[in-house]
């Protein structure tokens, strides 16, 4: 075996922290290697901006990529959600890790659920996809965007200056935090992001001992949904700061085991909405998410978004 040290590249956000050290005490674990955590300063984390104002998708990724790339780590650990979706030249997605649960969760003043919030309660999001949809709901609320970490941004319910805040479940669980959520949110009333709770584990293509090192980490049901749900989110044309949802779960069918995945797109003001589902072999995951997505330009999915196509 060999003994080389494996450099994990990582952003320095407790979340990010949170997430890089499971996976490195995962491969020290299991595989038996020595991991050291690098931590590199990325753009998202240099500015209190909106995403879209700083760089838009990848934000938070270009710089572990570039160290990646240039040989000053070995894997990089992301959230698969904050990816481009287009294939970065030269890297290589090795794993996806068994996925968190990726539905959003809230976090309200006085241990409210959304439904318990009143009218004019002001909901903290930097999420256009969460804003658009909970806006929708007609419930009245006034949606605030807010940038920070899970510390910030709890902290601005805690001080009563927001009603609540809407987070990913994944985050507050990976923190040790879930205690907090007053409410896990139906996907049926809020769909998740492309990839929300999943990570993605990169490496060099080149390497070929870190590629088949680290491929025993991958979770193919994982892998799969996320495939699905992100080859929507590409033939969308949309980023990561798109109202766009989607979910895909693996479920045993009559000819094996099939992907089931449901996909929105919505209008940034909640005024209206395309909702949609599919199915497909597992085996077809992308063609499952590409289908979906034409389903919902059909539909009007584009000017919805705002795009011009």
């Amino acid at each position: 075996m060999s003994d080389r040290l494996l450099r994990l590249g990582t952003r320095g956000s407790a979340l990010a922290v949170a997430q890089s050290g499971g996976i490195a005490a995962t491969v020290i674990a299991e595989l038996g290697r020595h991991v050291e955590m690098v931590t590199v300063q990325t753009a998202g984390d240099l500015s209190s901006a909106a995403i879209a104002q700083i760089g838009g998708t990848g934000v938070f990724v270009t710089a572990l990529r570039d160290a990646l790339l240039a040989g000053e780590v070995d894997f990089a650990v992301h959230s698969y959600k904050d990816l481009p979706t287009a294939p970065a030249p030269g890297l290589t997605i090795v794993a996806v890790p068994p996925r968190q649960d990726p539905r959003d969760a809230l976090v309200a003043r006085d241990g409210l659920t959304l439904g318990e919030l009143p009218a004019g309660a002001r909901i903290g999001t930097g999420s256009p996809r969460r804003t658009a949809q909970i806006l929708g709901l007609g419930l009245g609320h006034e949606l605030v965007p807010i940038r920070g970490n899970v510390d910030t941004r709890i902290g601005k319910v805690r001080s009563g200056e927001l009603d609540a805040v809407v987070l990913a479940r994944a985050g507050l669980a990976r923190l040790d935090r879930l205690s907090e959520a007053t409410e896990v949110i139906d996907p049926l009333t809020v769909l998740p992001a492309p990839a929300q709770g999943a990570l993605a584990i990169e490496c060099r293509s080149d390497d070929e001992e870190v590629l088949a090192l680290l491929a025993a980490l991958d979770h193919p049901d994982s892998r799969t949904a996320v495939v699905a749900e992100r080859a929507l989110l590409a033939h969308l044309e949309a980023g990561c700061t798109a109202p766009v949802g989607a979910l895909a779960q693996v479920a045993e069918g009559d000819d094996g085991d099939e992907i089931y995945l449901r996909g929105l797109v919505a209008a940034l003001d909640g005024t209206d909405a395309v909702r949609l589902s599919a199915t497909g072999p597992t085996s077809d995951a992308a063609e499952v998410g590409r289908r979906l997505a034409a389903e919902l330009l059909d539909l009007g999915a584009a000017e919805l978004m705002g795009v011009m196509r």
